[in-house]
C-alpha cells in the first residue's frame, strides 16, 4: 500500500504542476489589456503544455523505473531464499548420505564384534587448548555411558575414552592427549607395549609407543592394536600406525611414534562401546 500511495503521488505531483502552469498562463492571459499580451499567452500555451507534457513523461518514467526496481529487488530477495533452501536440502542430503555409509561400515564392524553394545553420538564441540586434546560427544549418563568407556569410529579405530561425565555430554580424551595410556601390540611383529601421550608430540598429532621389551623390534609402518592388557579396551581395535622409529638419549630403548588411524580433526560422529566381552 506504501508504494502504491508513493507511485499515486508522483503521478499527483505531475497533474498539479501542469494545472498550476496552465492556469498562471490563463490568468495572465486574462488579467492583459493588450491584444499583445493576449497574443503572447497564446504563443506561450503551446510550449508550456510540451514542457509540462516533457515533464509528465519524466515523472512517468522515474515512476516506471522505480516500480521495476522494486519489482527486481522482490525477486532477487525470493531467489536467494531459494538458493539457500537449496543448500540447506543439499546439506542435509550429504550428510545423511555420510551417515548412512557410517552406519554401513559400523554394521560391517559390528558383525565381527557382536560382543560389543555400541551407543552412537555426533562431536558438539572441541577443545583449543595446548595441554589437553578432548572434544564433547552429544550423550551422556542418561544414555548408559560411563567413564572409561573407549569410543571408535565406525570401522572400528580407536578415537579416545571417556573422561568427564554428564547427564547428556560425555568428554572424551582422544589417543594423542598426554594423560594416554593404553596397552597395545604391533601386529606386525606382536612386540607389545604401550601407548602413551606426550605433550611435545600432542602438539604434532601423535603419541609413543613404548615400555616395549628389551628383545622386541617395531618397524615404520607397523599397525598398532588394542591389547587385552588390563582389560580397559575391546582386543583388536586399530590405534594407528608407526610413523618412524626413534631411540632413547641412551641410544639403546627403541620406541615408536604412532600417527592415529583416523583424522581425529574432520570426526564428525563416534560410537561408544558400552559394553564388551573382555578376554582373559
Amino acid at each position: 500500500m506504501k508504494q502504491y500511495l508513493k507511485n499515486k503521488g508522483i503521478k499527483v505531483g505531475a497533474i498539479v504542476l501542469a494545472v498550476v502552469l496552465l492556469a498562471a498562463v490563463g490568468i495572465g492571459a486574462s488579467r492583459g489589456r493588450s491584444g499583445l499580451l493576449r497574443s503572447a499567452s497564446g504563443a506561450l500555451r503551446k510550449p508550456v503544455q510540451n514542457v509540462i507534457g516533457a515533464v509528465a513523461d519524466w515523472l512517468e518514467g522515474i515512476y516506471g523505473y522505480m516500480y521495476n526496481y522494486d519489482n527486481l529487488k522482490a525477486e532477487n530477495e525470493s531467489l536467494r531464499a531459494q538458493l539457500a533452501k537449496a543448500q540447506e536440502e543439499a546439506r542435509a542430503g550429504s550428510d545423511a548420505e555420510k551417515e548412512n555409509e557410517r552406519l554401513r561400515k559400523l554394521l560391517n564392524f559390528t558383525e565381527k564384534h557382536s560382543d560389543m553394545k555400541l551407543e552412537s553420538a555426533k562431536i558438539v564441540a572441541r577443545t583449543a587448548s595446548n595441554w589437553s586434546s578432548t572434544f564433547t560427544i552429544s550423550k551422556g549418563e542418561n544414555d548408559g555411558i560411563a567413564v572409561g568407556d573407549p569410543v571408535i569410529t565406525e570401522y572400528g579405530a580407536l578415537t579416545g575414552t571417556v573422561t568427564e561425565l554428564g547427564g547428556e555430554w560425555a568428554t572424551v580424551s582422544t589417543i594423542i592427549d598426554a594423560s594416554t595410556s593404553i596397552g597395545s601390540i604391533a601386529s606386525e611383529s606382536g612386540a607389545t607395549g604401550m601407548i602413551v601421550g606426550d605433550y611435545d608430540l600432542m602438539q604434532q598429532g601423535m603419541s609413543k609407543l613404548t615400555y616395549l621389551p628389551t628383545d622386541s623390534q617395531i618397524f615404520s609402518g607397523d599397525t598398532v592394536l588394542t591389547s587385552s592388557v588390563g582389560g580397559s579396551y575391546p582386543e583388536g581395535l586399530i590405534i594407528g600406525t608407526i610413523s618412524s622409529v626413534q631411540t632413547e638419549a641412551g641410544g639403546q630403548v627403541e620406541y615408536g611414534l604412532v600417527k592415529p588411524y583416523c583424522d581425529l580433526n574432520t570426526l564428525v560422529q563416534v560410537f561408544v562401546v558400552k559394553d564388551y566381552d573382555v578376554v582373559k
